[in-house]
């Protein structure tokens, strides 16, 4: 058969593969699955898991669990809700990517978590997952809106909160805008000025910043032991909006901080990007080493030293709404200059 004869068929097999290939895109799309079983909701983009909204009972407040790459690696601990063998085993109460605050109307919703000892339970707050409003997917995004309840052991609800969760990706980001409205109840809601607070994710061992000293790990067989942390493994570092490094990016003020390392061979980073709409703007950081990494627009006491103090208070039946963007990188070193385009983006979108 000579090349003429040919070329009927190879252009139906150049038909086949575009028409394959164009299927392949088809399918990558954003969907929204509800487990009610699992009491959690899948977003994925394709058949990659990115992310569920977990609402079990054991962790006190609903949560993203786990986050990942869009190359499918994990940033976020497993302890203690999955634990990983060579994982940090404190704070239990750190859990994936999840807001609440220390301090609200006296009581502590920071803190709370199933090691809480049952006579010390009456000084904290629980956030209960209450319903889903609405949920959406395309092949742009995903869309999830909630409603949760922040109660206190009587049975109180101080605060409805409804949060927008938008979902998207470009090329390796995937990006998490959170909006988030708190509307207090029949009571006016004081926030003391603390530190421990507010919107915050804890990161996979890789992700900390290296640590010396003796640290509590989990085994193989889930237990928890002392091991060194030679800082082998770690390898997060800082960076803020400002400049500022290290742990030199804790207490400081900023519009953005990222926290970059490796993870699996690649290159991942960890943005937070306040919003200038929000309370407190720029945001301090309550960005520690050992992997919490937080940003608390409404404790400013002990981050400035004592020059600055909120105690913020919502009167009743009225409400506040925060806004945060969580952007997630990986295969390549995210740069203050993506980042500063990322922020100018979400102060126009919201």
């Amino acid at each position: 058969m000579n090349r003429i004869q040919q070329s009927p068929f190879i252009f139906l097999w150049m038909l086949f593969i575009a028409h394959a290939a164009f299927s392949q895109n088809e399918k990558l799309e954003w969907t929204v699955t509800e487990r009610k079983d699992k009491k959690q909701i899948d977003i994925l983009w394709g058949d990659k898991l990115l992310t569920s909204y977990c609402y079990y009972d054991s962790t006190r407040k609903p949560i993203l669990f786990p986050v990942r790459t869009v190359s499918g690696i994990t940033v976020t601990r497993g302890f203690p809700i999955k634990p990983l063998p060579g994982e940090t085993a404190d704070h239990p109460h750190h859990m994936g990517l999840w807001l609440n605050y220390e301090y609200v109307n006296g009581f502590d919703f920071w803190n709370n978590s199933t090691a809480v000892p049952l006579k010390e339970r009456a000084k904290y707050g629980t956030i209960h997952h209450d319903k889903v409003i609405s949920s959406k997917a395309t092949s742009k995004e995903a869309e999830l809106v909630v409603r949760e309840n922040w109660i206190i052991p009587d049975g109180t609800t101080l605060l409805k909160e409804q949060t927008q969760f938008i979902f998207h990706k470009d090329e390796a980001q995937f990006i998490i805008d959170r909006i988030t409205t708190l509307t207090a109840q029949a009571k006016e809601v004081s926030f003391k000025d603390t530190k421990d607070g507010f919107i915050a994710i804890r990161v996979a061992r890789e992700l900390e910043m290296p640590i010396k000293g003796r640290r509590e790990l989990v085994d193989h067989n889930g237990n928890v032991t002392k091991g060194e942390d030679d800082g082998e493994i770690a390898t997060g570092l800082y960076l803020n909006s400002e400049g500022l490094t290290g742990d030199a990016a804790w207490g400081a003020r900023a519009r953005w901080c990222t926290l970059a390392g490796k993870k699996e061979g690649q290159d991942i980073s960890i943005s937070i990007i306040d919003h200038p709409k929000n309370i407190g703007y720029p945001t301090y950081w309550h960005a520690r080493g050992y992997g919490l990494f937080a940003a608390n627009p409404l404790g400013q006491e002990i981050f400035s030293q004592g020059k600055l103090k909120l105690n913020f208070l919502l009167p009743a039946n009225q409400s506040v709404t925060f806004r945060f963007r969580i952007v997630i990188i990986s295969g390549k070193k995210s740069t203050a200059q993506e980042t500063n385009l990322l922020a100018d983006e979400f102060a126009k979108a919201f």
